[in-house]
Order: C-alpha cells, then structure tokens, then sequence
C-alpha cells in the first residue's frame, strides 16, 4: 500500500522525467538546427529580447518578435489537441508530444523547400529562416502557452489566442492565421493588403 508520501514521491520523479524528455527533445531541436547550418544567434553579433521590425533582417533572430504570440497560440492548440488524443495520458506525455510537433514545425520551418516557401508566397520576401536561439524560444513559447492553457480557464486561453491574433494582424498584418493561409494557399488580396 503506497502513502501520500508515496504519491508525492512519484509525481516528482514523473515531473522529473518528463521535464528531461522534454529538455532533451529541445536540445536535439538546436543539435538539428545547428548541423542543418543555421545561425546560432543574429548575424549582428549580439542578442535582443524583442526585434521590433517585422520586414527586417533581425526578424527572427532574436529571444522573441512579433511572431512569439503564435507560438503560445501554438501552444494552447497543442494542449488542446494532447487533451483530445492523450485524454487518459499525464501532462508529461501531452507536453512532450506538443513538443515533439512544434520541435518538427521549427526544423521544417527552417529547411531550404519552406524557407522559400514563405519567400514565394507570403509577405516575408527577405525572410531566411530563424536563428537557433529565436528557433528555440518559438519553442519555450508554445511550452508556456501550453502551461497557461492547462491552468486557465477555456474561455480566457481562447481570448487571449483571438486577441493576439487581431493585435498582431492590426500591427504588422500578419498572424497565425494569415501566415497558415499563405504557406498553404496563397491569396493575391492578402499579400496586397500584407505589403501595405
């Protein structure tokens, strides 16, 4: 018969477990990234917390950009989906499938058949793919929108989500939403309105 001691004991040695998992999954992320020949920080030579411009060559290169809301949005899709698939699963095996997805998600995103991608369909002419560090905060980024999504209330998580979504179309004309619909069916209209 186990105790409550007992209990405790073992959800901290899963906790334990998972969180390596998933620090492991995010350290072959930047291994991949970093063999694929991406840059491990801006090619400026030094690290910002947040890049203000959009079309610019630090876009995606730093700790966070206009772009770090979908990644949480990310997030709260992928505890969504975890919910939906893993039901009977712990929050360790969701986290760590979302993770898994958007590790995935940031090695595709960087590869030469999206990167020019974007570049052919979307508003992101100059784009280049991310650098390591902006790569791997994407990913932190839809750990914590993952985390808030398992805490908050549906309601909150799914306005907070609309909200980023309209704050960052209004800003800079792009979000979740619109960067899906041109990666994957490219809209004449859009990419007007996006060049402003």
């Amino acid at each position: 018969m186990t105790t409550g001691a007992d209990n405790l004991e073992i959800r901290k040695s899963s906790t334990r477990f998972w969180l390596i998992v998933v620090g492991l999954l995010l350290l072959a992320q930047i291994v991949t990234l970093l063999a694929m020949g991406r840059v491990p920080i801006c090619e400026c030579g030094y690290i910002k917390l947040f890049e203000p411009g959009v079309n610019t060559s630090g876009n995606s290169q730093h700790i966070a950009d206009w772009y770090t809301p979908s990644h949480i949005i990310h997030g709260f899709l992928f505890y969504l989906l975890g919910w939906a698939v893993l039901r009977r699963s712990s929050f360790g095996a969701r986290l760590t499938l979302a993770v898994i997805i958007e590790a995935a998600w940031e090695i595709l995103e960087n590869s030469p058949i999206i990167i020019d991608r974007y570049r052919s369909a979307t508003m992101a002419v100059g784009y280049s793919g991310d650098s390591v560090l902006n790569s791997a905060m994407d990913t932190v980024a839809m750990i914590l929108g993952f985390f808030f999504a398992a805490r908050a209330p549906v309601w909150l998580t799914v306005v907070i989500a609309i909200a980023f979504e309209l704050f960052t179309g209004w800003l800079i004309r792009d979000n979740l939403t619109l960067n899906v619909l041109m990666l994957v069916w490219p809209v004449d209209a859009v990419r007007e309105w996006q060049a402003g």
